[in-house]
């Protein structure tokens, strides 16, 4: 079949951005239009959506979100640092008998 040539014009900040996330899909840009192209002829429609892995910033908004819906009482910074500090004792622990 007869290949043809295609340039999109876009922002050089959403090329870098779109770069990525074909990355992390495991594909090339080229495949990515290639799916595109064939979906939306197929389907006459946009009909799929491709998400890529969220930042951490989107999972830090997320876990903000769920805390502040959250029925759980607040924990104070010294009942924080209690759990931490107990956390690394049985850590410790574990250490100290994996070595015996």
């Amino acid at each position: 079949m007869a290949q043809s040539a295609v340039t999109v014009r876009m922002d050089s900040e959403m090329k870098t951005q779109f770069d990525a996330l074909c990355e992390q899909f495991g594909m090339s840009v080229n495949t990515a239009f290639n799916v595109f192209v064939k979906a939306v002829i197929r389907s006459r429609s946009i009909p799929f959506a491709i998400k890529g892995t969220p930042s951490a910033q989107d999972l830090f908004m997320q876990q903000r979100s769920a805390a502040e819906l959250s029925q759980e009482p607040e924990l104070s910074l010294d009942e924080i640092n209690e759990e931490i500090r107990a956390a690394r004792e049985e850590m410790r622990r574990m250490m100290d008998s994996k070595k015996k």
